[in-house]
């Protein structure tokens, strides 16, 4: 039986996007997306659970969220999950679980996009970008300044 590794995340930016280069100089580009689920309880009170996503894209889309994403910004990623493994300075196994970015699109109003654009570039054709396929992502994770890149 076939297997399937797909995530799907609309929500909002936490915070810019923060780019970074390999030691090949390959973007990468890191942000975080918040969902929130909303409910009311068996008493009628409404409540509210935030998650927060990291996301991970590469190359040109690492580029283009970079340029056309900020904070508080709604966007549609679509990606697959991974986990990674690193030490830390100190020697201790950390983990971490993000989503690989494949595809990205903005989302909002036309005039919600130029604002946050300054009305200069128009950006990506309908905000649209599919990911070219790209190698697994090796080394530390978010929290890290031992970063090797």
């Amino acid at each position: 039986m076939a297997s399937v590794n797909k995530a799907i995340v609309v929500g909002n930016l936490g915070k810019d996007p923060e780019i970074r280069y390999t030691q090949n100089n390959t973007p990468v580009c890191t942000f975080s997306v918040a969902t929130t689920d909303r409910w009311t309880d068996q008493q009628g009170n409404p409540q509210e659970r935030t998650e927060w996503h990291r996301i991970v894209a590469w190359a040109k889309l690492a580029e283009i969220c970079e340029k056309y994403l900020h904070k508080g910004k709604q966007v549609y990623i679509e990606g697959s999950m991974q986990t990674r493994e690193w030490e830390d300075q100190n020697g201790n196994k950390r983990y971490t679980t993000e989503i690989k970015a494949r595809e990205m699109q903005m989302l909002g109003t036309k005039a919600d996009r130029d604002a946050q654009q300054g009305g200069g570039d128009p950006g990506p054709s309908q905000g649209d970008y599919q990911q070219p396929s790209y190698p697994e992502a090796p080394g530390p994770g978010p929290d890290d300044d031992d970063l090797p890149f």
